[in-house]
């Protein structure tokens, strides 16, 4: 069997400067260039301990009329640190043969989710977090998708559990949310806000 290969693009082409913590809502048209001109393949091990690079991650959040498709991972799982996590993001690294992001994007959708529809994925930011070593190696691109009512489930149901949440109900397990989830909760919940 042959290790993972990842896609990865230099941290230089994607973050300026020191980079940022959180989303941004703009540069996403340069990260889709820089990965379609400057992207290539490496093995995963060697991507998750060389800062000089970042794997691009699309991260979709579903939503239902202002809900969020909140998932939570069981003790099933195989990392035992992401045990009892909550999560609003599905996605995953880009490999060889995706045909890039939306590829991919659609890819982790059908590996994740169980709905008799592929939703139109709609860019809304990047999302970055250079505070930790698993984040100083990572991008997400943020996507935000609709269900428009119509039904949604986990695949792996013996890995996570799932369903619609309102925002409310999402900031009741603040604690329990991972890093990423939480950045970006922050974000679209504080730009609805500031559309008010």
């Amino acid at each position: 069997m042959t290790a993972e290969r990842v896609l990865v693009v230099p941290r230089s082409s994607v973050i300026g400067g020191e980079g940022w913590r959180g989303v941004v809502a703009d540069g996403v048209e340069r990260v889709m260039a820089a990965v379609e001109h400057e992207g290539r393949f490496i093995p995963r091990a060697e991507a998750e301990t060389d800062p000089s690079l970042k794997q691009v991650i699309p991260y979709l959040v579903l939503r239902d009329s202002g809900s969020y498709f909140l998932m939570r991972r069981t003790t099933a799982g195989g990392d035992a640190r992401l045990h009892d996590r909550c999560s609003i993001g599905i996605g995953g690294h880009l490999n060889p043969g995706d045909g890039g992001v939306d590829g991919g994007l659609r890819r982790e959708w059908a590996e994740e989710i169980e709905a008799d529809f592929v939703p139109e994925f709609r860019p809304v930011g990047l999302l970055n977090d250079d505070t930790n070593e698993v984040g100083a190696v990572h991008l997400g691109i943020v996507f935000l998708a609709d269900a428009a009512g119509r039904p949604v489930a986990v695949r792996e149901t013996d890995k996570l559990s799932g369903d619609f949440a309102s925002a409310s109900e999402v900031a009741a397990v603040h604690d329990d949310l991972e890093t990423w989830s939480l950045l970006v909760f922050e974000h679209l919940e504080g730009a609805r806000e500031m559309a008010r």
